[in-house]
């Protein structure tokens, strides 16, 4: 089962990813989380733990990272995965950005529904919200 939203940001994909490096503060623009750490550089095989504003702290670890192009972050509980990427693409003036959400595991049947649901009414606004930090940044 999978989830995707997109959104054009007029500004750099740098620009964009320099937010998605600054995990401490994923709170600020993705309204779904609560809290987020890293412990580590922002590479693959860095591990932390997200907190949502709904739900348990689960573990992550960043498993595909490409500077200024894209990162993936996977959450494992008990039968479930939680695969979330993080595209960066470069179209003239500004960075198309694509959030991919990919749930697999036994307990996706029963949990995919849910969440998919959640994340139909979240990502529109954290893609939102995340332009409006990025483009405040580039007009800077």
């Amino acid at each position: 089962m999978q989830v995707e939203h997109h959104i054009t940001i007029s500004a750099s994909a740098s620009s964009v990813f320099r937010i998605y490096e600054d995990v401490a503060n994923w709170h600020t623009w993705d309204p779904d989380t609560k809290q987020a750490s890293l412990e580590g550089p922002f590479a693959v095989g860095s591990k932390g733990r997200l907190t949502p504003t709904k739900g348990s702290t689960v573990p992550m670890v960043l498993t595909k990272v490409e500077p200024g192009r894209c990162f993936t972050v996977e959450s494992k509980i008990p039968l479930f995965r939680m695969l979330f990427e993080h595209e960066l693409v470069c179209v003239p003036g500004a960075t198309e950005v694509v959030h991919r959400v990919t749930f697999s595991g036994p307990l996706s049947l029963l949990l995919g529904p849910i969440l998919s649901k959640q994340l139909n009414v979240g990502l529109p606004v954290t893609l939102s919200r995340l332009k409006a930090l990025a483009e405040a940044r580039s007009a800077v």
